[in-house]
């Protein structure tokens, strides 16, 4: 009669045990019987209870799930292949379209992979990447002081209008994150599933274009910096002309000013000896001279042959070499002559 007693005990035990459920603050169950649902979901937590051995506990999350996809290659509108990773933020909150559409976590997950892909694709395939690189429209760059327009558009206005300034944008990466989450949100509903938030977490150019893009940026830095370097060789051209110019303005007038300061003085020395050989016909008479002397001095050396005729000034002053001390005496005038 015990051992009964114990039987019975036990086998209530057990069907009292398979009876009774708990449900979780992060849990919401549905019931199944043969593998359909019966009745409303179970959304609040506590004790429940069930017909035991026939109905089945399936237990479903309701936090905020996360989706992580890998990243996958896309080109954009102008014709740039781009490596994009998206990540989503997403809950259950219809249990029992979910079960019945999706039944475990792993098919939502691959689900969301092929809408989330879908419209990724489709809004990065409208938009240029400009668009899905920047956020905001006004925002103002950071400018090297080389690159501003004062420094380079006085030589160059075309290059001072391109370098150091953005490109202008029409909606920026925040709008089409939006684009893409207002056409997922509303393909996911059918699964009672809600997305609540999108972002691009990783935009990178495809592995195959990267070497050309890099090329390109080098490209162009090299163009820039050979624009720079030939302003600057024109610059400094210009600055040794006027260098040139400027020193050849000094020196013709350093000329100009030597020559009028020597004119000045063979004039003053003119008038100095003017006004000291014209007092009278005798010291005239010297000074002719004097200066006949010093012009034969500087005409006639050891090895010179004069042909001379015999009514020239030279033949008579060299016939009379022998009285030329008196010839001297006579030319010379009288002291009274010259100024005290």
């Amino acid at each position: 009669m015990n051992r009964l007693l114990i039987i019975v005990a036990g086998l209530l035990a057990f069907v009292l045990f398979n009876a009774f459920y708990t449900v979780g603050e992060a849990q919401q169950v549905i019931l199944t019987q043969f593998g359909k649902p019966v009745g409303e979901p179970v959304t609040d937590a506590g004790l429940k209870m069930k017909v035991p051995f026939i109905q089945d506990i399936n237990r479903i999350d309701k936090r905020i799930l996360e989706w992580d996809g890998s990243p996958s290659d896309m080109p954009t509108k102008d014709k740039l292949y781009i490596s994009v990773d998206l990540f989503a933020r997403w809950r259950i909150v219809d249990p029992l379209a979910y079960f019945l559409r999706l039944r475990d976590e792993r098919s939502a997950l691959s689900r969301l992979d092929d809408i989330l892909g879908s419209e990724t694709r489709n809004a990065v395939a409208k938009h240029e990447l400009i668009e899905i690189v920047r956020t905001t429209k006004g925002r103002v760059p950071l400018k090297d002081v080389v690159l501003t327009e004062s420094d380079v558009a006085n030589t160059n206005p075309s290059v001072g209008a391109s370098i150091g300034e953005l490109v202008p944008i029409s909606k920026g990466r925040i709008v089409v994150e939006q684009e893409i989450f207002k056409a997922a949100a509303e393909k996911v509903k059918v699964f009672g599933v809600e997305l609540l938030d999108i972002r691009f977490k990783r935009i990178n150019y495809n592995a195959s274009v990267e070497p050309k893009i890099y090329e390109r940026m080098i490209s162009e830095r090299r163009q820039i910096a050979e624009r720079f370097r030939s302003e600057g060789n024109g610059e400094a051209a210009r600055i040794r002309g006027n260098m040139t110019r400027d020193l050849d303005r000094i020196q013709s007038e350093a000329y100009r000013k030597v020559e009028e300061i020597r004119g000045e003085g063979d004039a003053k020395a003119a008038e100095i000896y003017a006004n000291a050989y014209n007092q009278n016909p005798a010291a005239t008479k010297f000074y002719a001279f004097t200066r006949t002397l010093d012009a034969y001095k500087s005409i006639m050396t050891p090895d010179t042959s004069l042909i001379l005729s015999t009514d020239s000034d030279v033949f008579k002053l060299l016939k009379d070499m022998g009285s030329m001390p008196n010839a001297v005496q006579n030319a010379a005038p009288p002291p009274s002559a010259f100024p005290q």
